[in-house]
């Protein structure tokens, strides 16, 4: 087992049309980094795991449960599982970090 991981050396993960993702998990908890390109769409969708995140770099329009939010580098979001959200890149490449748990197996 390991207990460093380099993000740049993580295969990545397509999840949708110009939006990729780097997963690194434990037994608990998941992480993700996620490159969105611009103008990509996440269509919305649901699933049983909570997700939090950050926004780290760029921008996006985040909807969840029926809020639309445009979010920036710094800003943050939580999602409880079953909540409907999906998302739409702005003009420029983004990235965020998002977190999961339990795992997401579908990630692995």
């Amino acid at each position: 087992m390991t207990y460093f991981h380099d993000p740049s050396e993580i295969q990545r993960k397509d999840l949708a049309p110009g939006v990729t993702l780097r997963p690194m998990w434990g037994d608990k908890i998941m992480m993700s980094m996620v490159e969105i390109a611009p103008n990509a769409v996440v269509p919305s969708h649901t699933h049983p795991h909570e997700q939090a995140g950050i926004v780290l770099q760029g921008e996006f329009d985040f909807t969840i449960g029926g809020e639309t939010k445009r979010l920036r580098q710094g800003d943050a979001y939580v999602i409880p599982g079953g909540v409907e959200h999906g998302l739409v890149g702005w003009d420029g490449w983004s990235m965020a970090l998002d977190i999961f748990s339990p795992p997401r197996e579908d990630y692995k």
